[in-house]
Protein backbone atom coordinates (compact mmCIF):
# COMPACT_ATOMS: atom_id res chain seq x y z
CA UNK A 1 0.00 0.00 0.00
CA UNK A 2 1.37 3.34 -0.68
CA UNK A 3 2.17 6.12 1.40
CA UNK A 4 -1.08 8.26 0.88
CA UNK A 5 -3.23 5.46 1.09
CA UNK A 6 -2.14 4.66 4.26
CA UNK A 7 -1.44 8.30 5.31
CA UNK A 8 -5.56 8.63 3.88
CA UNK A 9 -6.63 5.26 5.39
CA UNK A 10 -7.33 3.71 1.88
CA UNK A 11 -6.99 0.07 1.55
CA UNK A 12 -5.48 -1.48 -1.12
CA UNK A 13 -6.82 -1.59 -4.15
CA UNK A 14 -8.26 -4.92 -6.38
CA UNK A 15 -5.63 -4.21 -8.75
CA UNK A 16 -2.19 -4.26 -7.17
CA UNK A 17 0.93 -2.93 -9.10
CA UNK A 18 3.67 -4.29 -7.23
CA UNK A 19 4.33 -6.97 -9.39
CA UNK A 20 4.85 -4.17 -12.59
CA UNK A 21 7.24 -2.28 -10.16
CA UNK A 22 9.31 -5.63 -9.62
CA UNK A 23 9.31 -5.83 -12.98
CA UNK A 24 10.46 -2.59 -14.48
CA UNK A 25 13.22 -2.57 -11.12
CA UNK A 26 14.66 -6.18 -12.64
CA UNK A 27 14.80 -4.84 -15.94
CA UNK A 28 16.30 -1.88 -15.19
CA UNK A 29 18.72 -3.83 -13.41
CA UNK A 30 19.84 -6.55 -16.34
CA UNK A 31 23.32 -6.38 -16.95
CA UNK A 32 23.27 -5.41 -20.68
CA UNK A 33 22.35 -1.91 -20.17
CA UNK A 34 25.77 -1.28 -18.25
CA UNK A 35 27.82 -3.99 -19.93
CA UNK A 36 27.07 -3.15 -23.44
CA UNK A 37 25.15 0.02 -23.44
CA UNK A 38 27.63 1.80 -21.21
CA UNK A 39 25.17 3.17 -18.36
CA UNK A 40 27.51 4.64 -15.61
CA UNK A 41 26.70 1.60 -12.66
CA UNK A 42 26.77 3.96 -10.17
CA UNK A 43 23.29 5.12 -7.90
CA UNK A 44 23.12 8.25 -10.55
CA UNK A 45 23.37 5.53 -13.39
CA UNK A 46 20.99 3.05 -11.62
CA UNK A 47 18.56 5.64 -10.91
CA UNK A 48 18.46 6.55 -14.48
CA UNK A 49 17.93 3.79 -15.56
CA UNK A 50 14.89 2.39 -13.62
CA UNK A 51 13.28 6.01 -14.30
CA UNK A 52 13.97 5.47 -18.13
CA UNK A 53 12.41 1.65 -17.68
CA UNK A 54 9.59 3.14 -15.14
CA UNK A 55 8.61 6.16 -17.79
CA UNK A 56 8.19 3.30 -20.87
CA UNK A 57 6.05 1.49 -18.95
CA UNK A 58 4.29 4.56 -17.48
CA UNK A 59 4.17 5.75 -21.44
CA UNK A 60 2.09 2.88 -22.41
CA UNK A 61 -0.06 2.81 -19.50
CA UNK A 62 -1.54 5.90 -20.43
CA UNK A 63 -2.41 4.56 -23.51
CA UNK A 64 -5.01 2.52 -22.19
CA UNK A 65 -8.07 3.36 -20.50
CA UNK A 66 -8.02 0.37 -18.04
CA UNK A 67 -4.62 0.88 -17.07
CA UNK A 68 -4.03 4.80 -16.58
CA UNK A 69 -5.47 5.07 -12.89
CA UNK A 70 -2.87 2.55 -11.86
CA UNK A 71 -0.05 5.19 -13.00
CA UNK A 72 -0.61 6.67 -9.71
CA UNK A 73 -0.12 3.49 -7.49
CA UNK A 74 2.79 2.44 -9.39
CA UNK A 75 4.21 6.12 -8.95
CA UNK A 76 3.87 4.94 -5.11
CA UNK A 77 5.94 2.28 -5.95
CA UNK A 78 8.42 4.46 -7.03
CA UNK A 79 8.56 7.19 -4.40
CA UNK A 80 8.25 4.58 -1.60
CA UNK A 81 11.43 2.80 -3.15
CA UNK A 82 13.07 6.39 -3.58
CA UNK A 83 12.16 7.80 -0.70
CA UNK A 84 13.53 4.18 1.55
CA UNK A 85 16.78 4.19 -0.76
CA UNK A 86 17.71 7.99 0.58
CA UNK A 87 17.03 7.54 3.97
CA UNK A 88 19.52 4.23 3.50
CA UNK A 89 22.19 6.19 2.23
CA UNK A 90 21.67 8.73 4.82
CA UNK A 91 19.06 11.62 4.19
CA UNK A 92 17.38 12.61 6.90
CA UNK A 93 13.22 13.02 7.96
CA UNK A 94 13.94 16.84 6.97
CA UNK A 95 14.83 16.92 3.46
CA UNK A 96 14.14 13.76 2.33
CA UNK A 97 11.05 14.89 0.65
CA UNK A 98 12.49 17.75 -0.95
CA UNK A 99 14.75 14.89 -2.53
CA UNK A 100 11.78 13.01 -3.73
CA UNK A 101 10.37 15.31 -5.31
CA UNK A 102 13.55 16.48 -7.44
CA UNK A 103 13.00 12.48 -8.91
CA UNK A 104 9.66 12.47 -9.18
CA UNK A 105 10.20 15.99 -11.35
CA UNK A 106 12.96 14.13 -12.75
CA UNK A 107 10.65 10.99 -13.72
CA UNK A 108 7.96 13.82 -15.54
CA UNK A 109 10.80 14.96 -17.45
CA UNK A 110 11.71 11.72 -18.67
CA UNK A 111 8.08 10.70 -19.39
CA UNK A 112 8.01 13.66 -21.74
CA UNK A 113 11.51 13.34 -23.66
CA UNK A 114 10.96 10.00 -24.14
CA UNK A 115 7.26 10.12 -25.25
CA UNK A 116 8.33 12.86 -27.65
CA UNK A 117 11.52 10.67 -29.06
CA UNK A 118 9.17 7.80 -29.11
CA UNK A 119 7.03 9.39 -32.11
CA UNK A 120 9.85 9.95 -34.18
CA UNK A 121 10.60 7.21 -35.87
CA UNK A 122 14.16 8.49 -36.13
CA UNK A 123 15.96 7.00 -33.97
CA UNK A 124 18.36 10.75 -33.61
CA UNK A 125 15.27 11.66 -31.24
CA UNK A 126 15.95 9.03 -28.73
CA UNK A 127 19.84 9.26 -29.23
CA UNK A 128 19.96 12.66 -27.74
CA UNK A 129 17.27 11.86 -24.95
CA UNK A 130 19.16 8.93 -24.24
CA UNK A 131 22.79 11.02 -23.99
CA UNK A 132 20.64 14.15 -21.90
CA UNK A 133 18.92 12.11 -19.73
CA UNK A 134 21.15 8.80 -18.59
CA UNK A 135 24.44 8.75 -17.05
CA UNK A 136 27.01 7.13 -19.28
CA UNK A 137 30.63 6.19 -18.86
CA UNK A 138 32.63 7.87 -21.75
CA UNK A 139 32.19 4.42 -24.06
CA UNK A 140 28.45 4.50 -24.08
CA UNK A 141 26.84 3.47 -26.92
CA UNK A 142 23.51 6.02 -27.03
CA UNK A 143 22.15 4.17 -29.92
CA UNK A 144 22.55 0.78 -28.58
CA UNK A 145 20.90 1.96 -25.67
CA UNK A 146 17.78 3.45 -27.72
CA UNK A 147 17.44 0.39 -29.48
CA UNK A 148 16.94 -1.32 -26.47
CA UNK A 149 14.31 1.13 -25.47
CA UNK A 150 12.32 1.00 -28.91
CA UNK A 151 12.30 -3.05 -28.28
CA UNK A 152 11.02 -2.78 -25.06
CA UNK A 153 8.45 -0.25 -26.15
CA UNK A 154 7.29 -2.33 -28.32
CA UNK A 155 7.31 -5.34 -26.05
CA UNK A 156 4.91 -3.29 -23.78
CA UNK A 157 2.76 -2.55 -26.98
CA UNK A 158 2.36 -6.20 -27.37
CA UNK A 159 1.48 -6.87 -23.56
CA UNK A 160 -2.03 -7.01 -22.46
CA UNK A 161 -2.67 -5.03 -19.58
CA UNK A 162 -3.62 -8.61 -17.24
CA UNK A 163 0.54 -9.13 -18.35
CA UNK A 164 1.42 -6.18 -17.79
CA UNK A 165 -0.15 -5.53 -14.19
CA UNK A 166 1.46 -9.00 -13.37
CA UNK A 167 4.80 -7.95 -14.40
CA UNK A 168 4.92 -10.31 -17.54
CA UNK A 169 7.34 -8.15 -19.80
CA UNK A 170 8.55 -10.78 -21.89
CA UNK A 171 12.54 -9.96 -21.90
Amino acid sequence: MGLFDRLLGRKAAETDTAPLWHRVVAIAREPQWYAKGGVADTIPGRFDCISMVLALVLIRMEREAELRPLTGRLTEHFVDDMDGQLRQNGIGDLVVGKHVGKLVSALGGRIDAYRAALADADDAALIEAVSRNITLNEAADSAAIAAEIRVIAGTLDQASAADLLAGHIAR
